[in-house]
Formats: C-alpha cells, structure tokens, sequence
C-alpha cells in the first residue's frame, strides 16, 4: 500500500507508446544482424518470457526515440501533479521498461516480465491486486487482455479507437475513461505503401519511347501488367524499408511523420503487409516475359542489400540507388524484348547518381544545421557536404555529355529524320542540373529529389519541353 494516496499503473505496449516494444526490437534484431533471427525458436521453447528477455538483450531499444502517446502523457503528467503515485507495468522485457521509466522520470516504480514469467493478462492482474488491493488503483491499457486488470481496478482507462473494447471495459469497472486513438484509414495505408513513389516506374516505359515502339499495340498489357508488378514489388521494399528504419526515421524532421515511425499503422501490420504486396507482385509475373522477372528478382534482391547492409556504406549507397533507378530502364527494355541501349543505361546511371547525391547532400545540410556531426544509420559526416555536393553535380554534367555524345552517334540517324533538334535538349538538361543542385544548395531541396521534380511547375515544363524536342527530331 502507498499510505492511502491514489495509485495510477500504466501499460506500455499499446497504450503509452502507439507501438510494440517486442516487435521494435525484433526489427531491430534483424537489422542487426538477420541471423541470429534462426535462434528465436529456441529460446522461444523455454517460454514467450525468456525470449522477449533475449531479443531485448541482443537488441535493446532507445526509448528516447519511441513513439509515445502525447494524450497518456498528458494524463499521466497531470496524475503527477495531483500527488498520485505512478507505476509503469508491462509484459515487456526488464530492460526495456527499464529504459523507458528510467527516460521519462515520471514513474515511482515498474514491473515487467522476466526470465520465467511473462507479465500479461491474468498475471499482471494477481501481480497488481498483491501489490495494491483490489480498488486501489486505476489503470491505463489498450486490449482485451487487459479486461483481467480493469476487473481488479478502481478505474479502467482505455486507449483505443475500438468502442467496442470501451463497452466491455464498462462491464467489469465501474469508472471508464476513453483516450481515444485514430484509427489507420485507407489514406494512411496508401501514403505507408508510397503509391505516389509509383512514379518513379514510370521509367519501365522509357525504353519504349527510345526505341519507337510506342505505336505498338501488342506491348499495352506488358507495359501496364509490368509497371503493376514492379510498383507492387517496390512497395513491398518501401514498407520493409520503413519497418528497419524506425529510430532513424523518428529523429529526421519529415519521415518521422511516416505511418510506421509515428505509430499510426501497427508494425504488426506492417510485417504482414510487406510479403502480401510482393506475393500479389510475383503472382503476375507468369504473364510476363522471364528476362523482367528476372531483373524483377535483381531489382529486389538489390534493395534488400541496401536496405540492410549498403546504405551504410559512403558512396556505394548512392551507386546503389541509381542502379536501382537503371534497373527500372533495364526491367523495360526486357519487358517489350527490345535491344539494350548503351547510351540510354549510361544516361541513366550518371543522372540518377547525381540525384541520388542531392537526396545526400540534402541530409548533410539539415544535419549542419542541426548540429549534427554524422549522419544517422549512414557513414557521411557533416563535412562531407561540399565534396558530396562536388561529385554530385558532376555526375549530372557527366549525363549530358553522354547524351550530347549519343546525340552525335550515327544509330541515331536511323531512329530520328531531324536528330540535329536534339541537340537542343542538352542546355535544357543542363539549366535542369545546375538549378536543382542550387535549390539543394540553398536548402530548398525536398528530402526527395523526384518527388521535388514531379511538384516543381519548373522542372515539370523541362519534361514536357524535353518531349516536344524527341517529337519534332522524329
């Protein structure tokens, strides 16, 4: 007993923080090192306890940068004020309740499963009556399994968007409180899987306009069945991508409004989504030609070796990303069967390379001024920018001299009846380069450079006029 004061104990999981602490560090287990990912089922044989305890061992979380509840907070915050005595109960891992009590300082005490006995449901129940009587607390949870606990409370506090679950937390307390929670719309479910990033696929179509195959009816169904597949896959990386990038993602200015990192998707989910998206990708590749399934399956493998180990890595992280963007151009050139173009994938690789150091470049001036001295989850410090900034524009002047060289190419006779028009392409090209490498350099630039070009009314007139100019050179 606490000399008569009022007690509130509050759940983690769920209910403090919109997320699971279990699966946060799951996920962080498997960024670190996948392989120990083959021991789970051995210590799940001794118990759900003992392995929340060794998955929290190998891969403890920061709970500085954990999504936490601003209502519950709140509340909890005001309780404090009143005099109230505030414990932190959950089924989680010692260490991590630790953590979290230990950066919020504002709990007396906590209690957490350990070795033997996971903390949950009726357990948490016998725990909390031994340790305060029945009537003698109040008690802040999220789910079902919490009914055992509010049955034993003087007031139930339910954190959920489920008014059923408020209804039945009715029928075993006498005082209910609702601290409502939003419920993840479709919206939601369409920004977590970036369908607006689908316009980077459009690039599938890009071999077909080269080779003047456009006119040809028989290649529709392969052009959008493909553009479906490979976005499908896409988002599938995108959704994983997020799930391992949590902490990061919660320390950067924007993508920590991202579904996953804000807690408005359950990671749960997140793990289901991700293979359902790639299995409903792959499901249309028997329709399509074997040589884009196979760079389908390249382009995946890529970027899960980006997304676990070569993203860490200066300068092969940027090569990475603009061989992903080539796959794209290559998966095209595959899908309607038509000859590889050597000027078209050295374009491409030299322009997406510089894109892909203005996204860089972009982080190392927030990163500036922020303070910071290295980038989260990458190896580029902070004085890197102006080298980084050096080799990207580079790279993009490079991607106009090999079209200008393409542009002098005497294949190029057979595929236009006026190519001397292409020539005036390059200073287009060029304006588009340097202007997007000073925005980054003022630190206008958005987080995501093709997102910026598809937005920017500028860069949307250089497509377009781009177009014009291959339109009249046939």
């Amino acid at each position: 007993m606490h000399n008569n004061k009022k007690v509130l104990v509050v759940d983690l999981d769920g209910s403090l923080i919109k997320s699971d602490s279990l699966i946060e560090s799951f996920l962080l287990l498997l960024k670190k090192n996948p392989l120990l990912c083959f021991l789970l089922p051995f210590y799940l044989l001794k118990g759900k306890a003992a392995l929340k305890a060794w998955i929290a061992q190998q891969a403890p979380l920061d709970a500085r940068y954990l999504p936490y509840n601003d209502d519950v907070l709140a509340y909890i915050q005001q309780q404090k004020q009143q005099g109230v005595v505030c414990y932190l109960v959950s089924g989680a891992a010692e260490k991590t309740v630790a953590a979290v009590s230990q950066h919020l300082q504002l709990f007396d005490g906590y209690f957490s499963s350990d070795n033997e006995t996971n903390l949950t449901g009726k357990r948490k129940a016998a725990l909390l009556h031994k340790e305060f009587g029945k009537g003698q607390y109040d008690y802040i949870g999220n789910e079902a399994v919490d009914l055992a606990v509010w049955q034993d409370a003087a007031k139930a506090i339910v954190v959920s968007h489920s008014l059923a679950l408020v209804k039945k937390a009715e029928n075993v307390c006498a005082e209910v409180e609702h601290i409502p929670l939003t419920k993840a719309s479709l919206i939601t479910y369409i920004k977590a899987i970036r369908v607006h990033q689908w316009v980077k696929n459009v690039l599938l179509f890009v071999p077909v306009l080269t080779a003047h195959q456009w006119q040809n009816p028989d290649i529709i169904f392969l052009l959008i069945a493909g553009f479906l597949s490979f976005s499908l896959a896409a988002s599938s990386v995108y959704i994983l991508n997020d799930l391992l990038d949590l902490a990061a993602d919660r320390q950067h200015p924007s993508k920590r409004k991202r579904a996953f990192a804000a807690g408005d998707i359950p990671l749960l989910n997140g793990l289901l989504l991700f293979p359902v998206l790639l299995l409903l990708s792959f499901a249309m590749l028997p329709f399509l030609p074997l040589g884009f399934a196979i760079a389908l399956f390249v382009y995946y493998l890529l970027t899960l070796s980006y997304s676990f180990y070569l993203k860490r890595i200066i300068m092969l992280d940027t090569i990475t990303l603009a061989l992903l963007y080539t796959m794209r151009i290559i998966a095209g050139t595959l899908l309607i069967s038509v000859e590889f173009s050597f000027w078209l994938l050295a374009f491409s690789l030299f322009i997406f390379q510089s894109l892909a150091l203005v996204k860089r470049y972009t982080e190392l001036v927030l990163l500036q001024e922020q303070g910071g001295a290295k980038t989260i989850g990458r190896g580029y410090h902070a004085e890197d920018a102006s080298m980084v900034s050096a080799l990207g524009a580079a790279s993009g002047y490079m991607a106009v001299l090999v079209f200008a060289l393409y542009v002098n190419n005497p294949e190029v006779l057979s595929l236009y009846t006026t190519p001397a028009y292409l020539w005036l392409v390059c200073p287009i090209l060029l304006y588009w380069v340097s202007r997007a490498w000073i925005i980054a350099h003022r630190g206008e630039m958005h987080d995501d450079p093709i997102v910026f070009a598809v937005r920017d009314k500028q860069s949307l007139l250089v497509g377009v006029l781009t177009l014009v100019i291959f339109w009249l050179a046939i």
